[in-house]
C-alpha cells in the first residue's frame, strides 16, 4: 500500500510540475518574464523532489507509472489552465462577401477597434475586417461576426505583442 501512495504522490507532483511548466512557457511567450522566472523556481523544485524519490527505487513501478502519468496528466492540466487564463492578445480576421460593413459596425458597437479592407476572393470580392482583442473576448467577437454574417470566414491568430492603436477596455463581470 505504501508503494501505491508512493506513486499517487510522485504523480501528483509531476501534475503539478507539469501544469507549471506549461503556463511558464506561455507566460515567457507573452513578455511575463517575472511571473515566467518565479514559477521556474518552483516547478524546478518540484521536479527535484519528484526525480530524487523515482531514482530512489527505479525498481518500483508504481513511481515509474506515477512518474509518467503525471507528465501526461500534467500537460492536459497546463492547457486547460492556460485556456481557462486567456492570456494576452489575439487577431480576429472575419471575410465577408456581403457584410463586412455590418460586422464592422457591430465591432465598433461593441467598443472593438476595426480595420476594414477589401480583397479579392475566389468568388469575386470580399471584405476583410481586422481586430485586436484579449483572447478571453475571443467567443463574444465569434458570436457577433456570427449573428451579422454566419457564412463569414474567420481566422484566429496569437498577437505576440500589441503596441498602440484601440484595444477594448476590459469589462467587469
Amino acid at each position: 500500500m505504501e508503494m501505491i501512495i508512493g506513486g499517487l504522490l510522485i504523480f501528483l507532483a509531476r501534475v503539478v510540475n507539469v501544469s507549471m511548466g506549461t503556463v511558464r512557457t506561455l507566460l515567457g511567450m507573452r513578455g511575463q518574464k517575472r511571473w515566467a522566472t518565479a514559477i521556474g523556481f518552483v516547478e524546478s523544485l518540484i521536479f527535484i523532489l519528484a526525480i530524487s524519490r523515482v531514482l530512489q527505487d527505479v525498481g518500483n513501478l508504481w513511481n515509474v507509472l506515477g512518474y509518467c502519468g503525471g507528465f501526461a496528466a500534467g500537460t492536459w492540466v497546463g492547457l486547460v489552465i492556460e485556456e481557462k487564463l486567456a492570456l494576452g492578445y489575439a487577431v480576429v480576421r472575419a471575410t465577408s462577401r456581403d457584410d463586412g460593413r455590418k460586422i464592422a459596425l457591430a465591432l465598433r458597437e461593441a467598443g472593438y477597434g476595426v480595420t476594414e479592407m477589401v480583397g479579392e476572393g475566389l468568388a469575386g470580392r470580399v471584405h476583410v475586417v481586422t481586430t485586436v482583442v484579449r483572447r478571453r473576448d475571443i467567443p463574444a467577437i465569434m458570436a457577433l461576426v456570427s449573428q451579422v454574417d454566419e457564412a463569414a470566414f474567420v481566422t484566429v491568430d496569437d498577437a505576440n505583442r500589441v503596441y498602440r492603436g484601440h484595444l477594448r477596455a476590459a469589462q467587469r463581470t
